[in-house]
Protein backbone atom coordinates (compact mmCIF):
# COMPACT_ATOMS: atom_id res chain seq x y z
CA UNK A 1 0.00 0.00 0.00
CA UNK A 2 2.77 2.46 0.77
CA UNK A 3 4.48 1.94 -2.52
CA UNK A 4 2.00 3.13 -4.52
CA UNK A 5 1.02 5.74 -1.86
CA UNK A 6 4.72 7.29 -2.70
CA UNK A 7 3.82 7.60 -6.54
CA UNK A 8 0.92 9.97 -5.11
CA UNK A 9 2.91 11.75 -3.29
CA UNK A 10 5.28 12.12 -6.07
CA UNK A 11 2.55 13.18 -8.11
CA UNK A 12 0.72 15.79 -6.09
CA UNK A 13 4.06 17.67 -4.79
CA UNK A 14 5.27 18.21 -8.38
CA UNK A 15 1.40 19.11 -8.99
CA UNK A 16 2.08 21.63 -6.29
CA UNK A 17 5.05 23.20 -8.03
CA UNK A 18 7.69 21.25 -6.14
CA UNK A 19 10.75 20.39 -7.77
CA UNK A 20 11.04 16.08 -7.18
CA UNK A 21 14.50 14.26 -6.82
CA UNK A 22 13.61 11.00 -6.41
CA UNK A 23 16.07 8.63 -4.82
CA UNK A 24 14.84 4.94 -4.19
CA UNK A 25 16.80 1.75 -2.33
CA UNK A 26 17.53 -1.38 -4.45
CA UNK A 27 14.58 -2.58 -2.42
CA UNK A 28 12.19 -0.30 -3.15
CA UNK A 29 13.04 -0.65 -6.87
CA UNK A 30 11.51 -4.23 -6.41
CA UNK A 31 7.72 -2.47 -5.53
CA UNK A 32 7.57 0.36 -7.81
CA UNK A 33 9.90 0.58 -11.13
CA UNK A 34 12.61 3.96 -11.49
CA UNK A 35 10.65 4.66 -14.62
CA UNK A 36 7.17 5.50 -12.74
CA UNK A 37 8.99 7.95 -10.35
CA UNK A 38 10.42 9.59 -13.72
CA UNK A 39 7.31 9.80 -15.49
CA UNK A 40 5.77 11.34 -12.13
CA UNK A 41 8.15 14.40 -11.51
CA UNK A 42 9.99 14.80 -14.90
CA UNK A 43 13.63 14.12 -13.27
CA UNK A 44 15.61 11.18 -13.37
CA UNK A 45 15.50 9.31 -10.39
CA UNK A 46 18.63 8.21 -8.81
CA UNK A 47 19.52 4.32 -7.34
CA UNK A 48 23.41 4.09 -7.19
CA UNK A 49 25.69 5.68 -4.72
CA UNK A 50 28.59 4.89 -7.32
CA UNK A 51 27.00 6.73 -10.09
CA UNK A 52 29.47 8.05 -12.36
CA UNK A 53 27.51 10.73 -13.97
CA UNK A 54 27.14 12.82 -11.09
CA UNK A 55 29.27 15.56 -10.38
CA UNK A 56 32.15 14.82 -8.54
CA UNK A 57 31.12 11.37 -8.31
CA UNK A 58 29.12 12.97 -5.38
CA UNK A 59 25.84 11.90 -5.46
CA UNK A 60 24.94 12.13 -1.90
CA UNK A 61 26.79 15.44 -1.62
CA UNK A 62 24.98 16.95 -4.43
CA UNK A 63 21.83 15.88 -4.03
CA UNK A 64 21.58 17.12 -0.87
CA UNK A 65 22.42 20.66 -1.63
CA UNK A 66 20.15 23.11 -2.69
CA UNK A 67 17.12 21.22 -1.28
CA UNK A 68 15.14 22.51 1.58
CA UNK A 69 14.02 19.15 2.63
CA UNK A 70 14.48 15.37 2.68
CA UNK A 71 11.22 13.37 2.97
CA UNK A 72 11.63 9.28 3.62
CA UNK A 73 8.39 7.37 2.28
CA UNK A 74 7.65 4.75 3.19
CA UNK A 75 10.26 4.15 5.72
CA UNK A 76 10.90 0.90 6.08
CA UNK A 77 12.22 -0.88 9.73
CA UNK A 78 15.20 -1.70 7.99
CA UNK A 79 16.16 2.06 6.64
CA UNK A 80 14.97 3.01 10.11
CA UNK A 81 17.92 1.57 11.53
CA UNK A 82 20.11 2.40 9.28
CA UNK A 83 19.63 5.91 10.06
CA UNK A 84 19.33 5.44 13.58
CA UNK A 85 23.21 4.14 13.34
CA UNK A 86 24.38 6.53 10.75
CA UNK A 87 24.41 3.87 8.69
CA UNK A 88 25.97 5.36 4.30
CA UNK A 89 26.03 1.85 2.73
CA UNK A 90 23.66 3.07 -0.22
CA UNK A 91 22.85 6.39 -1.43
CA UNK A 92 19.66 7.25 0.07
CA UNK A 93 21.48 6.64 3.95
CA UNK A 94 24.15 8.64 2.35
CA UNK A 95 22.78 11.64 1.62
CA UNK A 96 20.35 11.96 4.98
CA UNK A 97 23.83 12.04 7.25
CA UNK A 98 25.27 14.10 4.79
CA UNK A 99 22.19 16.49 4.38
CA UNK A 100 22.02 20.43 5.70
CA UNK A 101 18.40 20.23 5.33
CA UNK A 102 15.21 19.19 7.82
CA UNK A 103 14.57 15.41 7.29
CA UNK A 104 11.90 13.67 7.70
CA UNK A 105 10.76 10.08 7.47
CA UNK A 106 7.22 8.85 6.90
CA UNK A 107 7.20 4.92 8.57
CA UNK A 108 5.42 1.99 7.21
CA UNK A 109 5.22 -1.65 8.03
CA UNK A 110 3.92 -4.35 9.75
CA UNK A 111 1.98 -3.36 13.13
CA UNK A 112 4.38 -5.83 15.23
CA UNK A 113 7.48 -4.58 13.17
CA UNK A 114 6.06 -0.81 14.47
CA UNK A 115 5.77 -1.97 18.13
CA UNK A 116 8.96 -4.06 18.24
CA UNK A 117 11.20 -2.61 21.48
CA UNK A 118 14.04 -2.34 19.20
CA UNK A 119 12.06 0.03 16.07
CA UNK A 120 11.09 2.18 18.98
CA UNK A 121 14.65 2.69 20.49
CA UNK A 122 15.37 3.26 16.95
CA UNK A 123 12.83 5.52 16.82
CA UNK A 124 13.97 7.45 19.49
CA UNK A 125 17.23 8.49 18.54
CA UNK A 126 15.83 9.89 15.62
CA UNK A 127 13.44 12.23 17.55
CA UNK A 128 16.06 12.90 19.88
CA UNK A 129 18.28 14.12 16.40
CA UNK A 130 15.51 15.98 15.26
CA UNK A 131 14.09 14.07 12.54
CA UNK A 132 10.34 14.39 12.20
CA UNK A 133 8.51 11.36 12.16
CA UNK A 134 5.14 11.85 10.31
CA UNK A 135 2.78 9.13 11.41
CA UNK A 136 2.12 5.95 11.47
CA UNK A 137 -1.49 5.68 10.96
CA UNK A 138 -3.68 2.61 12.25
CA UNK A 139 -5.58 0.63 9.62
CA UNK A 140 -5.53 -2.12 7.31
CA UNK A 141 -1.81 -3.35 5.86
CA UNK A 142 -1.06 -4.74 3.21
CA UNK A 143 -0.38 -8.01 4.74
CA UNK A 144 -4.24 -8.68 5.58
CA UNK A 145 -3.60 -7.45 9.16
CA UNK A 146 -4.77 -3.98 11.44
CA UNK A 147 -2.93 -2.11 13.29
CA UNK A 148 -0.36 0.86 13.64
CA UNK A 149 2.25 0.47 10.75
CA UNK A 150 0.53 2.19 7.74
CA UNK A 151 2.09 4.97 6.01
CA UNK A 152 0.53 8.36 6.36
CA UNK A 153 -1.75 9.09 3.16
CA UNK A 154 -0.16 11.24 0.19
CA UNK A 155 -2.10 14.61 1.13
CA UNK A 156 -1.73 14.22 4.51
CA UNK A 157 2.69 14.13 3.84
CA UNK A 158 2.14 16.76 1.75
CA UNK A 159 0.81 18.75 4.66
CA UNK A 160 3.88 18.01 6.52
CA UNK A 161 6.36 19.05 3.46
CA UNK A 162 4.54 22.47 3.11
CA UNK A 163 4.74 23.40 6.33
CA UNK A 164 8.85 22.78 6.04
CA UNK A 165 8.89 24.70 3.60
CA UNK A 166 6.99 27.52 5.42
CA UNK A 167 8.93 31.33 7.15
CA UNK A 168 8.55 29.81 10.39
CA UNK A 169 5.95 32.91 12.18
CA UNK A 170 5.01 30.80 14.95
CA UNK A 171 8.76 28.47 14.86
CA UNK A 172 9.13 26.87 18.67
CA UNK A 173 5.37 27.95 19.75
CA UNK A 174 3.07 25.80 21.28
CA UNK A 175 -0.65 26.33 19.10
CA UNK A 176 -4.30 25.14 20.31
CA UNK A 177 -6.95 25.01 18.22
CA UNK A 178 -10.42 24.05 19.13
CA UNK A 179 -12.57 22.97 15.92
CA UNK A 180 -15.67 21.08 15.16
CA UNK A 181 -19.33 21.58 16.61
CA UNK A 182 -20.05 19.80 20.20
CA UNK A 183 -22.88 17.61 20.72
CA UNK A 184 -25.03 17.31 23.88
CA UNK A 185 -27.27 14.33 24.08
CA UNK A 186 -30.30 14.15 25.06
CA UNK A 187 -31.20 10.50 25.20
CA UNK A 188 -29.43 7.30 23.96
CA UNK A 189 -30.20 8.81 20.35
CA UNK A 190 -30.39 12.38 20.33
CA UNK A 191 -28.89 15.52 21.20
CA UNK A 192 -28.18 19.39 20.89
CA UNK A 193 -25.48 20.60 18.45
CA UNK A 194 -24.67 23.69 16.53
CA UNK A 195 -24.00 23.93 12.28
CA UNK A 196 -20.43 23.88 11.85
CA UNK A 197 -18.59 21.59 9.54
CA UNK A 198 -15.18 22.16 11.68
CA UNK A 199 -13.35 23.20 7.77
CA UNK A 200 -11.61 26.46 9.31
CA UNK A 201 -10.99 25.23 12.41
CA UNK A 202 -9.09 22.47 10.35
CA UNK A 203 -7.30 25.01 8.47
CA UNK A 204 -6.17 27.21 11.18
CA UNK A 205 -4.50 24.17 12.61
CA UNK A 206 -3.21 23.51 9.33
CA UNK A 207 -1.61 26.85 8.67
CA UNK A 208 -0.49 27.15 12.22
CA UNK A 209 1.63 23.81 11.70
CA UNK A 210 3.10 25.62 8.36
CA UNK A 211 4.28 28.35 10.28
CA UNK A 212 6.81 25.87 12.17
CA UNK A 213 4.30 25.99 15.37
CA UNK A 214 3.44 22.73 17.59
CA UNK A 215 -0.34 22.35 16.90
CA UNK A 216 -2.64 20.01 19.28
CA UNK A 217 -5.95 19.89 17.70
CA UNK A 218 -8.86 19.57 19.93
CA UNK A 219 -12.29 18.30 17.13
CA UNK A 220 -15.38 17.63 17.63
CA UNK A 221 -16.99 15.30 15.63
CA UNK A 222 -16.88 16.17 12.04
CA UNK A 223 -16.14 14.50 8.52
CA UNK A 224 -13.08 15.68 7.71
CA UNK A 225 -9.55 14.10 7.70
CA UNK A 226 -7.52 15.90 10.59
CA UNK A 227 -3.88 17.90 9.37
CA UNK A 228 -0.98 16.21 10.28
CA UNK A 229 -0.82 18.18 13.68
CA UNK A 230 1.21 16.96 16.31
CA UNK A 231 -1.51 16.11 18.08
CA UNK A 232 -4.99 15.76 18.02
CA UNK A 233 -7.52 14.96 20.34
CA UNK A 234 -11.24 13.86 19.37
CA UNK A 235 -14.27 14.93 21.99
CA UNK A 236 -17.95 15.12 22.07
CA UNK A 237 -19.59 18.01 24.63
CA UNK A 238 -18.50 21.20 25.78
CA UNK A 239 -17.82 19.51 28.99
CA UNK A 240 -15.27 16.72 27.16
CA UNK A 241 -13.79 19.66 25.37
CA UNK A 242 -13.21 21.94 28.18
CA UNK A 243 -11.69 18.82 30.16
CA UNK A 244 -9.47 18.71 27.28
CA UNK A 245 -8.30 22.63 26.51
CA UNK A 246 -7.41 22.30 30.45
CA UNK A 247 -5.00 19.29 30.42
CA UNK A 248 -2.94 21.30 27.49
CA UNK A 249 -3.51 24.85 28.35
CA UNK A 250 -0.43 25.00 31.04
CA UNK A 251 1.89 23.75 27.85
CA UNK A 252 0.15 26.64 25.44
CA UNK A 253 1.43 29.52 24.14
CA UNK A 254 -1.68 30.60 21.74
CA UNK A 255 -4.87 29.14 22.21
CA UNK A 256 -7.76 29.49 18.71
CA UNK A 257 -11.10 28.82 19.81
CA UNK A 258 -12.63 28.34 16.67
CA UNK A 259 -15.25 25.26 17.77
CA UNK A 260 -18.85 25.83 17.66
CA UNK A 261 -19.48 25.08 20.98
CA UNK A 262 -22.96 24.41 22.26
CA UNK A 263 -24.24 27.13 24.35
CA UNK A 264 -26.33 24.81 26.53
CA UNK A 265 -26.88 21.18 27.45
CA UNK A 266 -29.96 19.42 28.68
CA UNK A 267 -29.65 19.19 32.95
CA UNK A 268 -30.36 15.11 32.82
CA UNK A 269 -29.81 13.03 29.67
CA UNK A 270 -31.77 10.66 29.41
CA UNK A 271 -30.45 6.58 29.32
CA UNK A 272 -32.96 5.43 26.89
CA UNK A 273 -34.28 6.80 23.36
CA UNK A 274 -37.45 9.03 24.62
CA UNK A 275 -40.52 7.04 22.82
CA UNK A 276 -42.76 9.39 20.79
CA UNK A 277 -46.09 10.20 21.90
CA UNK A 278 -48.72 12.87 20.94
CA UNK A 279 -47.86 14.76 24.32
CA UNK A 280 -45.70 17.99 24.21
CA UNK A 281 -41.99 17.17 25.14
CA UNK A 282 -39.97 19.29 27.46
CA UNK A 283 -36.24 19.43 28.37
CA UNK A 284 -34.39 21.78 30.72
CA UNK A 285 -31.69 23.47 29.56
CA UNK A 286 -28.46 24.83 31.62
CA UNK A 287 -25.85 26.50 30.43
CA UNK A 288 -22.52 25.18 29.06
CA UNK A 289 -19.09 26.07 30.26
CA UNK A 290 -17.62 29.05 28.15
CA UNK A 291 -14.34 27.34 27.26
CA UNK A 292 -12.53 30.69 25.85
CA UNK A 293 -14.01 32.74 28.95
CA UNK A 294 -12.64 30.18 31.13
CA UNK A 295 -9.01 30.33 29.60
CA UNK A 296 -8.75 34.00 29.02
CA UNK A 297 -9.93 34.23 32.63
CA UNK A 298 -6.95 32.18 33.93
CA UNK A 299 -3.77 34.49 35.92
CA UNK A 300 -1.38 33.70 33.21
CA UNK A 301 -3.34 32.40 30.05
CA UNK A 302 -2.07 32.47 26.97
CA UNK A 303 -2.56 34.75 23.75
CA UNK A 304 -6.50 33.89 23.16
CA UNK A 305 -8.37 34.55 19.76
CA UNK A 306 -11.85 34.42 19.79
CA UNK A 307 -13.85 33.66 16.27
CA UNK A 308 -17.94 34.75 16.24
CA UNK A 309 -20.34 33.92 14.27
CA UNK A 310 -23.30 36.29 14.23
CA UNK A 311 -26.43 36.43 12.05
CA UNK A 312 -26.70 40.22 12.22
CA UNK A 313 -25.13 43.71 13.54
CA UNK A 314 -21.69 41.82 13.44
CA UNK A 315 -18.96 43.93 14.02
CA UNK A 316 -21.28 45.30 17.18
CA UNK A 317 -21.79 41.98 18.90
CA UNK A 318 -18.80 40.94 17.81
CA UNK A 319 -16.94 43.71 19.54
CA UNK A 320 -18.79 43.34 22.47
CA UNK A 321 -18.16 39.74 23.16
CA UNK A 322 -14.46 40.92 22.40
CA UNK A 323 -14.30 42.96 25.09
CA UNK A 324 -16.30 40.69 27.70
CA UNK A 325 -13.82 37.69 27.36
CA UNK A 326 -10.77 40.47 27.19
CA UNK A 327 -9.64 38.80 24.06
CA UNK A 328 -6.57 40.69 21.78
CA UNK A 329 -7.74 39.56 18.87
CA UNK A 330 -11.67 38.43 17.70
CA UNK A 331 -12.25 36.78 14.50
CA UNK A 332 -16.02 37.60 13.22
CA UNK A 333 -18.30 36.34 10.07
CA UNK A 334 -21.88 35.97 9.12
CA UNK A 335 -22.74 32.44 10.03
CA UNK A 336 -25.38 32.25 7.35
CA UNK A 337 -22.44 33.19 4.59
CA UNK A 338 -19.52 30.62 6.15
CA UNK A 339 -20.97 27.33 7.35
CA UNK A 340 -20.27 24.69 5.46
CA UNK A 341 -19.15 26.56 2.84
CA UNK A 342 -15.19 26.13 1.58
CA UNK A 343 -15.17 30.37 1.44
CA UNK A 344 -15.25 33.38 3.82
CA UNK A 345 -14.72 36.68 4.20
CA UNK A 346 -13.66 37.79 7.36
CA UNK A 347 -13.39 40.44 10.15
CA UNK A 348 -10.65 40.98 12.43
CA UNK A 349 -10.64 42.73 15.51
CA UNK A 350 -8.16 43.72 17.82
CA UNK A 351 -6.86 46.93 19.63
CA UNK A 352 -5.91 48.70 16.53
CA UNK A 353 -9.46 48.56 15.57
CA UNK A 354 -11.50 46.10 12.17
CA UNK A 355 -9.64 44.30 9.51
CA UNK A 356 -11.07 42.81 6.94
CA UNK A 357 -10.07 39.88 5.07
CA UNK A 358 -12.02 39.73 1.81
CA UNK A 359 -13.78 36.35 0.82
CA UNK A 360 -11.51 33.77 -0.46
CA UNK A 361 -10.60 29.87 0.50
CA UNK A 362 -10.62 29.06 4.30
CA UNK A 363 -6.96 27.72 4.16
CA UNK A 364 -6.00 31.28 2.59
CA UNK A 365 -7.97 32.98 5.25
CA UNK A 366 -6.41 30.83 7.70
CA UNK A 367 -2.50 31.46 6.43
CA UNK A 368 -3.48 35.46 6.76
CA UNK A 369 -5.48 34.89 10.25
CA UNK A 370 -2.26 33.15 11.58
CA UNK A 371 0.39 35.96 10.11
CA UNK A 372 -1.92 38.29 11.68
CA UNK A 373 -2.24 36.58 14.94
CA UNK A 374 2.11 36.32 15.16
CA UNK A 375 2.09 39.91 14.26
CA UNK A 376 0.43 40.63 17.37
CA UNK A 377 1.96 37.69 19.17
CA UNK A 378 5.61 39.68 19.14
CA UNK A 379 4.51 42.54 20.21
Amino acid sequence: MAAYKAAELARLLTQDGIDVQTVMTQSACHFVGPVTFQSLTGNPVHTDLWETNAANNMAHINLSRNVDAILVAPASADFIARLANGRADDLLATLCLARNCPLMIAPAMNRQMWENPATQRNLSLLRHDGIKILGPASGEQACGEIGMGRMLEACELIEAVRAALQTGWLQGKNVLVTAGPTFEAIDAVRGITNSSSGKMGYAIALAAMEAGAKVTLVSGPTCLMPPAVDKVIRVVSANDMLIAVQAEISQTDIFISVAAVADYRVEKINPQKIKKTDARLSLELIPNPDILMTVSNLPRPPFCVGFAAETEDLEKNAEIKRRKKKLPLLVANLAQDAIGSDESELMLLDDAGKHILPKASKIAQARHLIKHISSLYKQ
